[in-house]
Parts: structure tokens; C-alpha cells; sequence
């Protein structure tokens, strides 16, 4: 739903060409995905609906980290659109229980939920308070999230072959830190040595 929401909004707004293409060729491949799933063999096959959980613990949450994140930014150092199949059987399972608990069904446990990417955050955030974000400008939406939270800066760094040095976009910090803390800790009960 997001990438279909996404290439409608880049279609109305005379998007790179580039981008539209991009955010067409994912929304096929999912589609692919989601067809092969479907048309497999089900015979014995015990569905997670049909298993009656209502409480989902995930031990390690930071393993989960590649969930696709549909971005317009490009070639922006520290966003990672990356996916992982994992990832996204999590994240469907995180909204069916937020679905059927009113958001009270998944409980992540990690001590990195952020290690290398500006995405991670906000992955971390659509798994577990996704109609919160969702309710609030739309911020399950990568880029209205960044928009919100984050700092795009040009930098000049050292090729790898260390003769020239090229421009670099990067999200350099984040912005308006209370209220990305505040709706952090709706869904985070952090804990530092100090506090154990």
C-alpha cells in the first residue's frame, strides 16, 4: 500500500523518471512475491491466523532491520531501501496482531536497535506504532518522517581510491529531537547500564 501510494503521489507530482520506474519495478517484484506465495502448494498448511496467537515477542528485533522503506531520496548516504523476505513476513505478522490487539500484540527486544542507518529508527517505529505514525501526516512514509526528524547536509569526503573528493549527501542529525524521542519512547522502554 505504501509503494502504491507513493508512485501515485510521484506520478501526480512529475517525479524523476527514474524513481517512477524504480517504485514500478518494486511494486511488480512484490506482486510477483505476493502471487508465488499464494499459488504455492497448501495442503497441511497451518496459516498464522489460525494458530490463535495474540502476543508476538521477538527476541533480537535489530535481525529484522531491512523492512522495505520506500523513499523518493536518492543516492542520500545512510538510507538503505534494502528488504529482506524475514523482514516483511514480521512486519505483516506485526499487522495483523496490531489489527486484532489494538496494537498491543508484538514486543521487541534488542540492545542495537540503531546501529548503522538513519532507516532503522524509523523501521523500528512502523514495526511496532505504525497507526500512530500512520495518524500523524502520514509518517508510516519514509520521506514525511525524514521531513520531520532528519537533516540532509552536502559533504565533500575522499574517494575510495583517496585521489579526488566527491559530494556526498548524508541525513548529518536529526531535527526536533523531542518529539522524535517522545514518540519513541511511546513504543521503547530503554535501558541503560546505569539503569540495570
Amino acid at each position: 500500500d505504501d509503494i502504491v501510494a507513493g508512485l501515485a503521489e510521484m506520478k501526480a507530482q512529475d517525479g524523476n523518471k527514474f524513481t517512477v520506474k524504480e517504485m514500478e519495478r518494486t511494486k511488480k517484484n512484490l506482486e510477483n512475491q505476493l502471487e508465488k506465495l499464494q499459488s504455492s502448494k497448501k495442503d497441511n498448511t497451518v496459516y498464522f491466523e489460525e494458530l490463535g496467537i495474540d502476543k508476538l515477542f521477538v527476541d533480537e528485533a535489530h535481525e529484522f532491520k531491512n523492512l522495505y522503506c520506500a523513499t523518493k531520496l536518492q543516492n542520500v548516504s545512510g538510507i538503505s531501501s534494502r528488504a529482506s523476505q524475514r523482514a516483511t513476513e514480521l512486519f505483516a505478522k506485526c499487522r495483523y496482531l496490531d489489527e486484532k490487539t489494538g496494537g498491543k500484540g508484538v514486543v521487541f527486544a534488542t540492545g542495537t536497535p540503531l546501529s548503522n542507518s538513519v532507516t532503522e529508527l524509523h523501521t523500528m517505529m512502523r514495526y511496532l506504532n505504525y497507526d500512530f505514525l500512520a495518524s500523524h501526516n502520514n509518517m508510516q512514509n519514509f520521506d514525511n518522517w525524514i521531513s520531520a526528524f532528519g537533516v540532509q547536509k552536502k559533504e565533500y569526503e575522499l574517494a575510495p581510491a583517496g585521489n579526488k573528493f566527491k559530494e556526498r549527501t548524508r541525513i548529518a542529525e536529526y531535527s526536533n529531537l523531542p518529539e522524535l524521542m517522545s514518540m519513541f519512547k511511546m513504543v521503547a522502554d530503554v535501558k541503560t547500564a546505569e539503569t540495570l
